[in-house]
Formats: C-alpha cells, sequence, structure tokens
C-alpha cells in the first residue's frame, strides 16, 4: 500500500463491513476496503474521479460504486447506524456551514432548487445544516440551498432526533416554531433571543459555550476538498459524500 494514500485499517473496516449490502447477484464485488479507501482519497484531495490514483486500481469502478450505494443510501444509513449505536445524546447542538457549488455542479435534474443549490450572496452555494452532540460528533445532515434561511431548515434536521434534553443554537433559530418543536420532544431550547423579541426567552450564556463543538465539525470536514466545494450535480451524491466524510471523521 502506497503511505501517501488513505487507507482504512483493519479496525475501521470492521466497524463498517457489517453494514455493507450482501445483496450481491453476478461477479463477486470488487474489495470493499480498496475501493472505499479510494472514495475517501477523492474526497479528500478533492480530485477528478478520473485522476484517482492507480494503486486504487479501474477508476469507473470507484465512481459507479460511489454513485450506485449513494442513490441506494447505502452511506447515508451507514452513517446512521454507526452516529446511533452510542446511544442517544442528551445534549445537542444545530447550526449551519454555506460551501460554494462549482461550476460543474450545475446541470442537475430538476434545475438548482430539487439539488440544494440557491444563489446569496456568496453566490451559487449549498448550506449543510448539522446536528452534533457535545463531543462535537455529527448525528444528522440535511441539504439546502444557501438562501434557505436556518430556521426552516430545522423542521426536517429537528425531526431526526429523539430523547434529548438540551439543543443549543444560534439566533438564526430564535423562532417560536422552532423553540414549539425542540419544546414538543421534551427538550429545553438554549437560544440567544433576538434584539427585537418583546419577551426574552431563558438563555444560559455558561451553557452555550459548548456550541463551539459544531463550528470545529465544519471545519473539520471542509479538510476535504469535495465537501469544502461542491462538485456534485446530485443532492444525494454530495450528501452522500458528507455522511461518508462524517464517519470517517468521527465514528470510524
Amino acid at each position: 500500500m502506497d503511505a501517501d494514500l488513505f487507507w482504512l485499517s483493519d479496525r475501521q473496516f470492521a466497524r463498517i463491513a457489517s453494514h455493507l449490502p450482501t445483496d450481491t447477484r453476478g461477479k463477486p464485488r470488487v474489495d470493499d476496503r480498496r475501493v472505499i479507501s479510494s472514495i475517501i482519497q477523492i474526497m479528500l484531495s478533492g480530485a477528478r474521479w478520473k485522476d484517482a490514483p492507480s494503486a486504487y486500481g479501474p477508476r469507473k469502478t470507484l465512481y459507479n460504486r460511489f454513485q450506485r450505494w449513494a442513490a441506494k443510501g447505502v452511506w447515508a444509513r451507514l452513517f446512521e447506524a454507526l452516529a446511533q449505536s452510542g446511544g442517544p445524546s442528551a445534549e445537542l447542538l444545530i447550526d449551519s456551514s454555506a460551501v460554494k457549488a462549482h461550476r460543474c455542479a450545475s446541470g442537475g435534474k430538476k434545475g438548482e432548487r430539487h439539488q440544494a443549490i440557491g444563489r446569496s450572496r456568496g453566490g451559487r452555494t449549498t448550506m449543510i445544516h448539522a446536528l452534533t452532540d457535545a463531543a462535537c460528533r455529527p448525528v444528522a445532515f440535511v441539504l439546502t440551498g444557501g438562501n434557505v434561511a436556518d430556521c426552516a431548515a430545522a423542521v426536517p434536521l429537528l425531526e431526526q432526533v429523539s430523547n434529548v434534553r438540551l439543543i443549543h443554537g444560534d439566533k438564526g433559530y430564535d423562532t417560536n416554531a422552532v423553540r414549539r418543536q425542540i419544546e414538543d420532544k421534551g427538550a429545553a431550547p438554549n437560544i440567544p433571543p433576538k434584539a427585537n423579541r418583546v419577551w426574552k426567552n431563558c438563555f444560559s450564556p455558561v451553557l452555550y459555550r459548548t456550541r463551539n463543538a459544531i463550528e470545529r465539525l465544519f471545519n473539520r470536514l471542509k479538510d476535504f476538498r469535495r465537501i469544502a466545494t461542491r462538485y456534485d450535480r446530485n443532492a444525494t451524491n454530495f450528501h452522500a459524500a458528507i455522511c461518508l466524510v462524517a464517519t470517517v471523521s468521527y465514528w470510524l
């Protein structure tokens, strides 16, 4: 193995092996460990699929495996399974981060709106909305266009969690709807109130200090160049890439 390339260790691959598809028909699958290692290397380097190092085997095999498993939800289910393996977290943090959509991300089916690309001050961007625990480990992701407000994306994101007691968010989540949704889950929202609120809700600056964990999450995800810049036309593929990178970075 080339030491300059990424390779899953025996322990890391053992953690994910049981979550990979087993319904293979016909010709046996190419080595899963080698193919998944190559996909992660592409995410890390930001290279084009056709420029993948020859040590990983045929380039077309790498892209086909990533794209097909993304369409089937394999990468997303792998992330969810490992994120849930430690049990529910009592404290969660919610936030979002924008990534620039490269020009090659244009042309997705049904247009940019259906592929989570929007026009904002930064141009054509995608917003990654995330929930993490206090240890900086992600538990859920949602993609929207860059022009979608945080409070609007919070609704589908919060639907993915349960058994939580406290959720931290910034002022972008200070709406009655978001607070009500959090409280309906039996949790307390720790969100700083906006300046124009007549009634200031309860807020703890001391507990809020831990919210920087989610900022560290986004910084680490963006160390992978295909996450820091979106090259995928299909939102499903980009979401799958985020799930795979998050799995390797935090859950293996």
